[in-house]
């Protein structure tokens, strides 16, 4: 059992909760023997779903929960109100020990304070930011922060990108990755004021490999590995290429089904065309870590199904083996 992945996966949260969230579990264990997942929540829900599937009974485990907190919940009173909700018992597993990971796709807002609150910033970390991989023409990029602190200073921003810089040397196995500034111009002096004050700052920082400001148009391309912005930026970011991945595939289905010379066509590309698509299937990267707690939490999307919830619960093996929390306490006592 030591060598297993113990993720505790908040079986209520989510557009999609229970249903997915169940088969996303049981998609993980039945893929993988080395994870074992708790599914916190209402046994009286959870247990009927999870009678439609066969697994293997030591790897999943069911936790009661008698309480969930609601996507539109005021995040601060939900945690401290609702002690038996799904999201603080899953929490609480990860601080006293009983599981190495959180995975939730339920209230940002209520992840963050929780995170927070219950597992812990390691002692040095200003913020803990959201940091999703999303995909590119060249592999992928880490995006931070994508939703846990619109209103970051300077001296936040400069410890995103070494949190960044050391998850894609960890994690992904990026060596040396480079880190820009979200900005609205290649050149130094543009941007807004905390662009403008952060800039130098990264400039200085010897212990990543700073390129300078990066425009959003770049992203797609891969321009670096590691995209430093403040929230209500990042989270633009993620919603609008999301949105755009979506929108682009729709019309290219539609398109290819429009004619029968066009289905022929179709036909003949699904194998390339099916394999490109998929590299910019955000599904595919798993949820987003909340990084700089003292244990994993991982946030995925609110409308997240069982593919998401899978390859989410995958994700913390690498995170689990490659001991972040660890990595990034060293990182902070190299200051």
């Amino acid at each position: 059992m030591s060598d297993m992945t113990r993720v505790a996966l908040d079986a209520m949260g989510g557009d999609n909760a229970p249903g997915e969230i169940v088969k996303g579990a049981i998609d993980a264990v039945n893929l993988r023997d080395d994870i074992k997942v708790f599914l916190v929540g209402k046994t009286e829900v959870i247990n009927p779903v999870l009678s439609e599937y066969t697994f293997n009974k030591e790897q999943v485990e069911v936790v009661n929960a008698s309480e969930e907190i609601e996507m539109a919940e005021p995040p601060v009173n939900a945690i401290k109100k609702k002690k038996d909700s799904s999201m603080v018992v899953g929490m609480k597993l990860v601080k006293d020990g009983e599981a190495d990971a959180f995975v939730t796709a339920g209230n940002s807002g209520a992840v963050l304070v929780g995170g927070q609150t219950i597992v812990g910033r390691i002692k040095g970390i200003k913020r803990a930011p959201f940091a999703p991989l999303i995909p590119t023409k060249t592999g992928v990029s880490l995006l931070l922060d994508c939703g846990a602190n619109v209103d970051a200073r300077p001296d936040q921003l400069v410890q995103f990108a070494r949190l960044g810089s050391m998850y894609m040397d960890k994690v992904i196995g990026k060596k040396n990755p480079t880190v820009g500034i979200v900005n609205i111009g290649a050149e130094e002096e543009k941007g807004n004021a905390l662009v403008k004050e952060t800039f130098p700052l990264l400039k200085e920082c010897k212990d990543i490999n700073f390129i300078g400001s990066v425009e959003s148009r770049e992203i797609p391309e891969g321009a670096c590995d590691v995209i430093v912005c403040e929230a209500f930026v990042g989270n633009v970011i993620l919603k609008l290429y999301e949105g755009m991945a979506t929108t682009l595939i729709g019309i290219i289905k539609e398109g290819l089904m429009s004619t029968t010379k066009s289905k022929i066509g179709a036909l003949l590309a699904k194998p390339a065309l099916k394999k490109t698509l998929k590299s910019f299937d955000a599904s595919e990267y798993g949820g987003a870590p909340l990084l700089g707690l003292e244990g994993l939490v991982v946030k995925t999307h609110g409308s997240a199904k069982s593919k998401e919830v899978k390859n989410s619960i995958i994700q913390c093996v690498a995170f689990k083996e490659q001991d972040i929390a660890g990595n990034v306490q060293r990182m902070i006592e190299s200051e």
